[in-house]
């Protein structure tokens, strides 16, 4: 007959959460008792204080750990707020920047607007803005925001920077097309200033990458001229009023016929930039 085995008994065993919560009570109630009594040295003491000190240090530990990190985590919500109060800042800084910038160069525009009204005074004249161009990265031709309305007719000269512009070719109620003087094969009879002597300036875009456009038949029979003379408007063009600096010599030579000279001159207007102009309402008069 086989022996009858017996089952090992279970051990009892109390969850963990349990303990820790009979555990948490227990110290809870030592504490509760160990304050509320003024027995001195007693075995409940002793145990409490047993039991109760390095729960105590625990839960200091714990709590300041917390502590830490809660000053921290204000240092860095301060920090975040100050770095978005600067970042403002400086976004501010750069639109008034900007602004300034903007404000400098429109002001420098109409000191120069300013100066070539009063050298050309004895001309009336109408401020204009350009409101768009062709698409070449020079202002060959462009529109402006003034027209038939402003007293403004085709052949009126335009004036910009230091010197000549162009004409107007094209007018309607509240706008006007300009043409330049820098446009491709586009002639304006031109003056050397010091002698008199006349020339014919031509556009030439493939020039314009260094500022200048070409001149040719040019009579200097003395061989007066030279490297920087100003040339301006011939009193006999067709469209322009005499006397208007069109730019300066930047390079002659003799052409092959030895009789007439050719070469660049550089303009006296910026074609690069151009955004604000003069309109000169007098017309060349011309005889029928």
């Amino acid at each position: 007959m086989s022996p009858v085995l017996k089952r090992p008994r279970e051990k009892f065993k109390l969850p963990s959460k349990y303990l820790l919560l009979l555990l948490t009570g227990l110290c809870i109630g030592i504490m509760v008792v160990s304050f509320n009594t003024n027995i001195v040295n007693t075995p409940l003491n002793f145990v409490a204080g047993y039991l109760l000190v390095p729960f105590q240090s625990g839960i200091s530990q714990v709590g300041g750990w917390f502590s830490d990190k809660s000053d921290q985590l204000l240092e860095l919500r301060d920090v975040l707020e100050e770095n978005q109060r600067l970042k403002e800042e400086v976004d501010k800084l750069t639109i008034e920047n900007t602004r300034f910038q903007q404000e400098r160069y429109e002001l420098y525009q109409l000191r120069e607007l300013l100066a070539l009204d009063n050298e050309y005074s004895e001309y009336e004249k109408i401020g204009a803005k350009v409101i768009s161009r062709d698409s070449s990265n020079w202002f060959s031709s462009f529109v402006i925001n003034k027209g038939s309305e402003d007293g403004v007719q085709v052949n009126c000269n335009v004036m910009a920077g230091s010197g000549l512009v162009g004409r107007v070719t094209d007018v309607g109620p509240g706008y006007a097309k300009v043409t330049s003087i820098i446009e491709d094969n586009y002639n304006t009879s031109g003056m050397l200033l010091s002698t008199g002597d006349h020339l014919i300036v031509t556009g030439d875009l493939s020039q314009m990458a260094e500022g200048m456009i070409a001149f040719s038949k040019l009579v200097d029979r003395d061989n007066k001229a030279a490297v920087g003379d100003k040339i301006v408007t011939s009193n006999i063009s067709d469209h322009y009023l005499p006397g208007i600096l069109i730019g300066y010599i930047s390079k002659i030579e003799t052409d092959a016929n030895n009789l007439t000279k050719s070469g660049s001159l550089t303009t006296a207007v910026d074609f690069e930039h151009l955004e604000d102009v003069l309109v000169i309402l007098e017309l060349k008069q011309t005889v029928e």
